[in-house]
């Protein structure tokens, strides 16, 4: 049975200009997002960041936990299976016994998360 859906679209060139601050990637991205990211190089790590900070709020628009609460990297992760297939890890203080699936994209300057929950 489905418990949520969430989707959310991103501004590249938002992402791309907050990322430019070092405090605000460590503070936001968990380390797994930070290095799939940036193994994407220079014109691409910005489509990826994106698309991990959209993941965060198409979360919780399926979840209705706070936005707050998903805005660090320690609570919060995208990472990639071995077939790159996304999906989310939630930190320890999260008691979450729901499947959750992940579907990301990105096109010219937007990137997109859907979130489903299943129960």
């Amino acid at each position: 049975m489905i418990y949520g859906i969430g989707v959310d679209i991103c501004s590249i060139f938002r992402i791309k200009k907050a990322i430019e601050s070092k405090y605000f990637r460590d503070r936001i991205f968990a380390p797994e997002e930070i290095s799939y990211s940036e193994s994407k190089g220079v014109t691409k790590r910005a489509d990826s960041y994106a698309a991990c900070f959209a993941a965060r709020e198409a979360f919780c628009k399926a979840s209705g936990i706070n936005l707050m609460s998903v805005m660090n990297g320690e609570s919060f992760a995208v990472i990639h299976d071995s077939q790159g297939r996304p999906s989310i890890r939630l930190g320890e203080k999260f008691e979450f016994p729901y499947k959750i699936f992940l579907s990301l994209s990105h096109e010219k300057d937007l990137a997109c998360a859907m979130v489903v929950i299943e129960n």
